[in-house]
């Protein structure tokens, strides 16, 4: 399975296009709704998400409700369009309306001077409209349809945030992925400690009147994963690492770990091998957990356990300096829109970045022209594993 994205923040719309999804999957857009919807909900968003309503078009690769096989083509509208027809206009227009919203002012943290520096543009708004955090829209899209396929098989995504500003949040023991995913998505803040609730809420509204934006750290976890997904052989096969690259990729994401992570540094080796046990009923086991079920770039059966960090967004009401890249003068960077934190957000964006990667590496690993060949192969491959 692969995929593109195509839009602008201020466009007419989104796109994106999937390629090599198993013909016969059940898939509607309400479906794919609830996920943008999810992506649009969380404490501490601002203006973008009272304007868009987002929804989702398929207009090729289904029919009546079920996949074909062929290239899947999901549009969203951007309804934020109609104040910007002239200055998004695909069309040539006059050098007065080019001048409308031109952006020289380029902001700290952003792509707009980079951009503007590599393509060789002097308005910033080319790099602006398409490095913005919009596009995630079309990747929680796409991260939909990979987790219906992963329904299908077993396989089951939720995300939840682990440290909120530098507000760590405690969790439960024990809990199943079912119960994490149920748990955030009745939190405005994506956690599953509701007794820290309010005073994360409270935090976010003091970092709001003080100008001000903070990250934070997302765990998504991974069950039902099947045995020996990615592969030790070649740097770039290890599924791990394709993980690691899907999660650096989303907008303002840092940093990535997996188990443990960079606790594994301060641990020595005992504490950190997860040993191996066997029984008649569930095969091959681990002990503990700490290497997050990746052994040599490959999945060993433990429930997938991965950690990405988001940066605090840049784009501060407390403007920082910048420089004009016409006049060379310094100035306090201007504000397109902001919000204090987007971190809930962001962990839906990361769940449906994670469920793309594993959707991609298991059809190609199984035989998947249909979803009841990949079905029967996914369940002939576990049968084996168990019977190792």
């Amino acid at each position: 399975m692969r995929y593109l994205t195509a839009g602008e923040s201020h466009g007419s719309c989104l796109t994106a296009i999937i390629e090599g999804v198993p013909a016969g999957l059940p898939l509607t857009t309400d479906y794919i709704n609830l996920e943008l919807k999810r992506r649009q909900g969380g404490y501490g968003r601002g203006a973008r998400m009272k304007i868009e309503s987002d929804k989702v078009e398929i207009t090729s690769g289904v029919r009546h409700g079920r996949t074909m096989g062929g290239p899947i083509t999901l549009n969203v509208i951007n309804l934020d369009h109609q104040k910007w027809l002239d200055i998004m206009n695909v069309a040539d227009v006059d050098d007065q309306k080019k001048e409308l919203r031109k952006i020289t002012r380029p902001r700290p943290g952003h792509a707009d001077l980079v951009g503007g520096m590599k393509y060789r543009f002097d308005d910033l708004r080319n790099s602006l409209e398409r490095s913005s955090a919009r596009e995630t829209t079309m990747r929680v899209a796409v991260g939909a349809v990979a987790k219906r396929l992963l329904e299908e098989i077993g396989v089951e995504v939720a995300s939840h945030i682990v440290s909120f500003g530098g507000i760590d949040v405690e969790i439960p023991e024990n809990l199943t992925v079912a119960e994490i995913k149920k748990r955030a998505c009745q939190s405005e803040i994506l956690i599953v400690n509701p007794e820290r609730e309010e005073e994360i809420k409270s935090y976010i509204d003091q970092i709001k009147k003080d100008g001000d934006t903070i990250g934070g750290i997302v765990e998504t976890i991974v069950g039902g994963v099947p045995v020996g997904l990615g592969s030790y052989v070649q740097w770039d096969r290890k599924l791990d690492a394709k993980i690691a690259q899907g999660v650096v990729s989303i907008n303002a994401f840092k940093g990535v770990e997996f188990g443990v992570g960079f606790e594994a540094g301060r641990l020595k080796g005992s504490q950190v091998m997860d040993e191996i046990l066997w029984s008649k009923e569930d095969g091959f086991t681990r002990r503990t957990n700490n290497l997050g079920g990746f052994e040599g770039g490959m999945t060993n059966g433990e429930p997938i356990i991965v950690r990405g960090v988001m940066k605090p967004i840049p784009t501060l009401y407390k403007p920082l300096m910048s420089v004009d890249i016409e006049t060379h003068e310094p100035y306090k960077a201007t504000v397109e829109r902001s919000d204090p934190t987007a971190l809930p957000a962001a962990g839906v964006v990361m769940e449906a970045v994670v469920a793309t990667v594993l959707a991609t590496e298991i059809l190609e690993k199984f035989s998947s022209d249909n979803l009841d060949e990949l079905k029967e192969a996914v369940q002939q491959y576990r049968d084996y594993v168990k019977g190792f």
